[in-house]
Order: structure tokens, then C-alpha cells, then sequence
């Protein structure tokens, strides 16, 4: 069974989801593909630990400094999809990645000549467990701003607080 629980951030609420150990989901409310991962029944979880783990991660962020854990996280996607989000956790707060970075670290991964960086945009617009998974910090060439399920609006004010120079 997976659970939910409310966070207010400053941006406006956010839903977390968990299967009552590993986070499985963190959306801002109304975004894209907001809770796409969840079943369709789940329980109140305001009271699991991984909750309370994952809001002392946000109450931190928030406060404009970097986490030092990360909540035990369960990917629930396809493996294409695991490793791009993979990737995507190994960028530093405060620093960005295109989508062409990543798509050449899976294509040698997979020892290909080359791999579409479209696809692994779509990978990135899926990620179900944003700010955590920070894919607000994947940019097009040249650190354009392309799109964020939570709204652009969000990414640019996230990368701000995170001190990249756009």
C-alpha cells in the first residue's frame, strides 16, 4: 500500500509518497505527471518516519543550504529511466548538467556511439521524486532553461536559491 503526506514548501504544497519505507514520490501539487506512480488506494502517512526524513531534506533545502542524506528512495520506472534520474542525483547542489552530458554518460555506459538527448529529456520530465532527484538542474546547450513538470517559474527560482548563475 503506498501512503501520502503534505508538505508546504514556499513555493506552494507538495505531496509526498511512500510504500511506508522508501520515498517513492514527491510532486508539486498540480505539476505534470503529478503522482502518475501512485495506486490508486493510499493511506494517511503524515506519521511514517520517511516523512519525517524527507521534510527535515526539504526544511533544509529550503533554507537555501544542501542537504547532507538523502531519504532512502525507491525509483519505481523503467531501468532507462533509473539511470538518467541516477545521473541527475550525482549533480552538486548550486551546479547544472544538460541533457547532452547525460545522454553521452548512458550512451558510454551502454557503449553506443551516441544517445538522443530528447530521450533522456523524457526521462527527466518524468521523474516522480523531484527537488531530491534534482532534475530542475538538467539544462538544454549552453545552460538554456528548457522545461520543468513543476513549472519554469519554479526552476529558475529554485536554480536562483541554489546560487547558479543563469
Amino acid at each position: 500500500m503506498d501512503y501520502t503526506a503534505h508538505y508546504d514548501s514556499p513555493w506552494g504544497g507538495i505531496t509526498l509518497a511512500s510504500d511506508g519505507e522508501k520515498l517513492v514520490g514527491l510532486w508539486f501539487e498540480g505539476q505534470k505527471y503529478f503522482a502518475e506512480i501512485l495506486s490508486k488506494e493510499h493511506g494517511d502517512g503524515s506519521d511514517l518516519e520517511i516523512f519525517d526524513m524527507t521534510r527535515r531534506w526539504l526544511d533544509i533545502y529550503f533554507s537555501g543550504h544542501a542537504p547532507n542524506f538523502t531519504p532512502p528512495l525507491l525509483m519505481r520506472t523503467t531501468d532507462f529511466r533509473k539511470r538518467v534520474w541516477e545521473i541527475m542525483l550525482t549533480i552538486p547542489f548550486g551546479k547544472t548538467m544538460t541533457y547532452g552530458d547525460i545522454s553521452r554518460i548512458i550512451a558510454k555506459d551502454r557503449g553506443l556511439a551516441s544517445m538522443s538527448p530528447q530521450a533522456v529529456g523524457g526521462a527527466v520530465g518524468h521523474n516522480c521524486i523531484s527537488l531530491i532527484i534534482p532534475c530542475h538542474r538538467v539544462v538544454g546547450t549552453g545552460g538554456l532553461l528548457t522545461g520543468y513538470a513543476g513549472g519554469i517559474d519554479k526552476k529558475v527560482r529554485l536554480l536562483q536559491m541554489e546560487g547558479v548563475v543563469m
